[in-house]
This record gives structure tokens, sequence and C-alpha cells, in this order.
């Protein structure tokens, strides 16, 4: 979402869809994203596939229209009676969280656009629904973790029946639920750890975790077998202020602000640091950390070089997906 000034009103919308599977129906989501029904490019498109070795794609749009276009699309070519995964999920299109990428979007518009986009799309896709988070969710302003556990995003089959949508009809299992909002930044940082005993997963993740006394503040931990191994699949949320002292001496902290107010998140190498150190303590080594998405300040850059360029499919333009 982008207005006609090129580096300047820029917001991100990096959606989830709940396939990582078949490389083709990801790809015809992303087309769906870029082009319209008539094989023309929506204006003000950047398009960056982010796929992780579970079931959920992030695909990341700067158009409102695009956004619609391709939950359009995911809903019709994803059957949420049928998936099958092991990361959480609630709908063909699991999140819509829409993300100001400078001072010159507030809260307020995005709020507005999160909202336009909640309507829009259970009006094109008659049977699905929406909950709300963050700038989203007037008066509250309930955050994505809080909003999720109410759903029972967290459990490994939600009870539909037992959840009332904030926009839309009585979620059903065909199409699933929507988390549709508008928030400070939000990245997520994968740790894979070379062990299959995800008990120890859990130990870290809880050790990592933000309501754990001596966690990192913004950080929400799941442990999900991967592959083989173990990932520690980290959701890193902007929290408003400074970056905490006792955490920056190694690592600087990337710092934005949004109507003025400072925001900050915790870096990937503190992240991945931390779980090095907590599975090295029951000798355990790491595999590898795999960022899906982009920082604040990368998507920005990419999103101003996009538009500036005429860069549709960065994925092609960079030859590797980003991961």
């Amino acid at each position: 979402m982008a207005s006609s000034s090129v580096g300047r009103r820029l917001a991100a919308c990096l959606l989830n869809v709940s396939e990582a599977r078949r490389k083709d129906l990801v790809e015809t989501v992303a087309k769906a994203a870029l082009y319209d029904p008539e094989g023309k490019r929506w204006r003000f498109t950047l398009l960056c596939v982010c796929v992780c070795g579970c079931t959920l794609t992030v695909v990341c749009c700067v158009s409102g229209e695009a956004v619609l276009s391709a939950c359009e699309k995911a809903c019709a070519l994803i059957d949420m009676s049928a998936h099958t995964g092991v990361h959480p999920c609630m709908g063909a299109v699991d999140l819509v969280p829409i993300y100001p990428l400078g001072e010159e979007v507030g809260a307020d518009r995005c709020a507005q656009e999160a909202l336009a986009v909640a309507r829009g799309l259970t009006e094109r896709v008659r049977g699905s629904s929406a909950f709300l988070f963050g700038w989203a969710d007037s008066p509250l302003q309930r955050g994505l973790a809080q909003r999720r556990r109410e759903m029972g995003w967290f459990r490994k089959r939600p009870e539909l029946q037992d959840i009332r949508s904030d926009v839309g009809p009585q979620p059903q299992r065909r199409f699933g639920l929507t988390g549709v909002g508008a928030s400070p930044y939000v990245m997520n940082c994968n740790v894979t750890i070379d062990t299959q005993d995800l008990a120890m997963g859990r130990g870290i993740a809880a050790a990592i975790r933000e309501s754990t006394p001596g966690g990192l503040p913004g950080v929400q931990v799941l442990a999900l077998p991967h592959e083989g191994a173990v990932e520690i699949a980290c959701n890193v949320e902007s929290v408003k202020g400074a970056a905490p002292s006792n955490l920056t001496a190694l690592t600087p902290w990337p710092s934005f602000t949004i109507g003025g107010q400072p925001y900050c998140h915790a870096p990937s190498a503190l992240i991945t640091a931390r779980v090095a150190e907590l599975a090295g303590k029951h000798g355990v080594g790491t595999k590898g950390t795999a960022l899906v998405g982009f920082t604040p300040h990368e998507c920005r850059g990419l999103a101003e070089l996009a538009i500036s360029q005429g860069i549709a499919e960065y994925w092609k333009e960079q030859h590797r997906i980003r991961m």
C-alpha cells in the first residue's frame, strides 16, 4: 500500500497463506498479488515470496488490491477441511498484518486499511470470516498473540463452532478464520537446532519467550519438528520504547518511530545466540537461522526500490527465495 510519491506513505502487508509444499499453488497466489484478471500489473506492487519449511508461506505486498486478489485466490485453492501441517494455522489465508514503514503513515491509516481488507475479503469470498488485532481492534487494540490465544490458534484443531468472528459469518472449516490487523512491524526468526528432542526445544522456547523472566521482549516462540530437527520459531514483535540497555551491549537493536513514538525489535543475531547458548548446554548445535520476511528497514528499502525501478517479482531479481 503506497501513494504515488516514491519513498513516502509506505505500508506493507506480509500476507500469510497456509501452504508451502505445493510450489505451483504458491506461485499462483503470488501471481494473483501481481496481476489483475486481465494480466495487467497492480499499481505499486512489490512481491517477495518467503517460504519456510512448514505449512505457512508469506507473501509480501504493498498494494491493497493486490492483497485482496491474493486472498481470494488462496481461498479458492486451499481447503482447510483437508489441511495438514505442523505449523499452527486457522485459515486458508491465516494472517493479513499491515505495517507502517515510516513516519508518513500512521496507526489510524493502517487500521483503516486493515478494516477495508477484512470487509473486502468477507464480501468477495462468501463464507470467509476474520478476527481483528492491533490498531484495527478498536477500542481494545489487543495484540496478535492475545487474539490468537482467544481464538484457539495455538490448538492442534481449533473448535471453530465456539469462535465468534469480528467480521463475516461464523467460521467455516472450508476457509477457516483469518487474522487481519495493523501494528508495528513483526518479523519471523526461526532457528533450527540439531536434535529431534522436541521436549528440549520446548524448554529452549520457554526460556527465550517474552513472558518468561529473563526472556526477550517482543518474542513469541514455538518449538516445532522440522525436517528431522527442531525449529525454534519466533515471532519478533516490535516493542514500544528504547531497547533494554542490558541486552544491547553486544548487538544493537534496530529502532524506528511511528507517530513520534520510538519502537525497537530484538535482532536476529541475539535470538540466534541465545538459542545456541541454551542448546549448547545440552550438547546440541544449531543448523541455521531463517529470517522469514524482512526487517522494517529492509522492507521499506525494497518497497522504495521496487516502486522506483518497476520491479514486481523481487525473488526473480535475486534468483532466490528470501529466508
